[in-house]
């Protein structure tokens, strides 16, 4: 459950411009966690969520990461939700378990892979579009690594 809460933070902030603890309750609440703003707090805390300047001069939630290294958080949304891959000339499909492809498809995001141009998660599938034949054989090795540690 509490995976799944994080992947849903990290897939709300990336879509909406989330300024506040109670905002992102409320949010979460909509979708259907039964959730406090000490709970909230906790997760934040645990994602290293940063407060960033938005173009219109507030504020909102972003995960960063340093440059080169990837959060723990998103391999262990890979490891913990990866069933298998497949690919399709330079299309990478990834099966997820229920309800956990978008939190893997936006980990992959997040990542910044140079090979992914970009991917499209539905319930229990990931499409990642990758630049080519090559790239995309790349990535299945990268991912492969990523997973087993």
């Amino acid at each position: 459950m509490k995976l799944e809460r994080h992947s849903k933070i990290v897939e709300l902030i990336g879509k909406y411009d989330i300024e506040t603890q109670e905002e992102l309750a409320e949010y979460l609440n909509r979708e259907g966690y039964n959730v406090t703003q000490a709970t909230v707090s906790r997760d934040i805390r645990e994602l290293k969520l940063s407060k960033i300047q938005t173009e219109h001069g507030g504020q909102k939630y972003a995960v960063l990461h340093p440059q080169g290294s990837f959060n723990d958080k998103y391999i262990r949304i890979l490891h913990d939700s990866f069933l298998s891959m497949d690919m399709a000339q330079n299309i990478l499909v990834i099966k997820t378990v229920a309800g956990m492809a978008m939190a893997v498809g936006a980990a992959l995001d997040a990542m910044n892979f140079p090979e992914i141009v970009g991917c499209i998660a539905g319930d229990d599938t990931v499409m990642c579009a990758v630049r080519t034949v090559d790239d995309t054989i790349v990535l299945m090795d990268k991912i492969k690594k990523l997973i087993a540690a």
